[in-house]
Order: structure tokens, then C-alpha cells, then sequence
């Protein structure tokens, strides 16, 4: 703890590489007790027994998938999560020149009031639709239809009349969420890739914190490989990861980082009480 206070006070810049165990710290989790209360019905039809999992189940029909979507939307974008482990790292990086490079698709470093320019979500967002085939490269807001579908389902279906289809060519309307090749990035995603790489450029010559959290090895090459890279090739990075039981790094760059094994959440406060 001592050796990651150092080096944060040190930064010049902070980049936080964030992954799905950050939301889990924070209470978003995807299975168990949290799972069962919201979808207790779709597991006793279909089997599921996870939100990660149902996300690929085959849904009878048009009525059930958006059912299920529409609450996942709901509890996983429109909902603050339940432990404040976004608000307590705002606290400690605002006043720094941050930048947050993330995988997770739930909004939530928005919504605990980090600034959207400081944001790249490069694997989508919850809160977008997008055409299914894709006939064009826009995405569209989808909070009040899902609010809709979230008030007026019944039996584990949405009224037909709210079933999204695209504006231009009248397929389905899917998520905005890096599954295939279909995936759009949008006007919006474009200029958060560049604000991302500007940010890097200024760091040259800085001292830069590279603050990976809850980062897994499903998509590595997204944020975890290039920190591995950027701290071996660069002298004046640091690297710092908290996972809990995925704390590592390459032997190669040990001596410039500093790996906590455990619940970020706990890490966070306990980083805090000793600002």
C-alpha cells in the first residue's frame, strides 16, 4: 500500500484500466443472490444461471428477449451500483490528469460523476441500440423504451409495439455491445479513441500510473497487454494492478510495479484512510 501511495503521488498522469471486477467490487454482480431476484423466472424456464450467460440464451420469442434485455438495461445501466467504489476512486484521482480506459459497458463511472471526456468505452454501452445488421454506423439512446418495457411486461414478455427495429431498414434493433463483427462504433466512440490518444501523448517524458483494476484475461489485448508493454518500454510508468486472485505481472517489469491480491473495494478505502 505504502509502495502505491508513492507512486500515485509521484504521477504525473493516471490511466485506469478498468474490467468487470471493478463492478463486481462494487456490488454488480452477475450471478448468485443479486441474479435470482431479478430473473428467478427466466432461470426456472430456460435454465440460465447468470446475466452474463442468459445474454446468449435462444428466447422463444421477440416479447422474452427483450424481456430479459430490458431488465438487464435496467439494473446494470440505470441503476447506481450498490457500494460506492466508483465515487471513493473519483475522490482520489480528481485533481489529477486521469484518463479511464475501460471494457465495462454499465455507465458507471458517469454516473458516480467522472468526467465523460476522461472516458473510453471501447466495448459498447447498455444504454445504446444499434441496427442488427448493421445497415449504418449510428447508435441510439434507448433509456425511455426500456423504462417501458421495464414497467409493462408481464409474463416474462414486452407489449409487441415496443420491440425496437432500425429507423432506416426495419431489422431488429440490437445492443451496442462488442459480440461480432457487427459491432458499431459510432461518432461518438471515434472521438473517445482520440481523446485517449492524446492523452497518452501528453504523457511523454511524465511520470504515468497506470492503475489496472479488476482487469480478467477475456479480452487481455484491450488493456492489460498493452499496460504490460507500455510499462516495460517507457521508464517513468508505473504499473499497478488489484484483482482479487489475478494480481500479477511479467517478471520483466516487477521492479516498476505493485500488485495487490484483493477486493478493490476494501484496497480503495484503505488507499483513502491514508490520503
Amino acid at each position: 500500500m505504502d509502495r502505491m501511495r508513492e507512486a500515485f503521488d509521484r504521477a504525473d498522469g493516471i490511466l485506469i484500466g478498468a474490467g468487470a471486477g471493478l463492478s463486481a467490487s462494487a456490488g454488480m454482480t452477475y450471478s448468485g443472490e443479486r441474479f435470482v431476484k431479478v430473473f428467478g423466472d427466466f432461470q426456472k424456464k430456460y435454465g440460465v444461471q447468470d446475466m452474463y450467460s442468459g445474454g446468449f440464451c435462444p428466447f422463444e420469442t421477440r416479447e422474452e428477449y427483450w424481456a430479459w434485455w430490458s431488465r438487464h438495461i435496467m439494473v446494470n445501466r440505470y441503476e447506481k451500483a450498490p457500494k460506492p467504489v466508483y465515487d471513493d476512486l473519483l475522490t482520489l484521482v480528481k485533481g489529477k490528469d486521469y484518463f479511464v480506459l475501460t471494457t465495462n459497458v454499465d455507465h458507471q463511472f458517469q454516473m458516480a460523476g467522472f468526467d465523460k471526456r476522461r472516458l473510453f468505452y471501447t466495448q459498447g454501452d447498455y444504454g445504446l441500440w444499434q441496427c442488427s445488421w448493421p445497415c449504418h454506423r449510428e447508435t441510439y439512446d434507448n433509456e425511455a423504451v426500456v423504462r417501458r418495457m421495464w414497467a409493462e411486461q408481464r409474463d416474462m414478455r414486452v407489449p409487441g409495439e415496443l420491440i425496437p427495429r432500425c429507423p432506416r431498414c426495419g431489422k431488429p434493433m440490437t445492443m451496442n455491445l462488442r459480440v461480432d463483427n457487427a459491432f458499431v462504433q459510432d461518432k461518438g466512440w471515434y472521438r473517445a479513441a482520440e481523446r485517449y490518444e492524446e492523452f497518452l501523448q501528453r504523457q511523454g517524458g511524465r511520470r504515468l500510473l497506470l492503475l489496472e483494476l479488476g482487469v480478467g484475461m477475456n479480452t487481455p489485448g484491450i488493456i492489460k497487454y498493452p499496460f504490460w508493454r507500455l510499462t516495460e518500454q517507457v521508464p517513468e510508468v508505473t504499473y499497478v494492478c488489484i484483482n482479487a486472485g489475478m494480481a500479477g505481472c511479467p517478471e520483466g517489469i516487477s521492479r516498476r510495479s505493485v500488485c495487490i491480491d484483493g477486493d478493490i473495494a476494501m484496497v480503495i478505502q484503505e488507499w483513502k484512510r491514508g490520503q
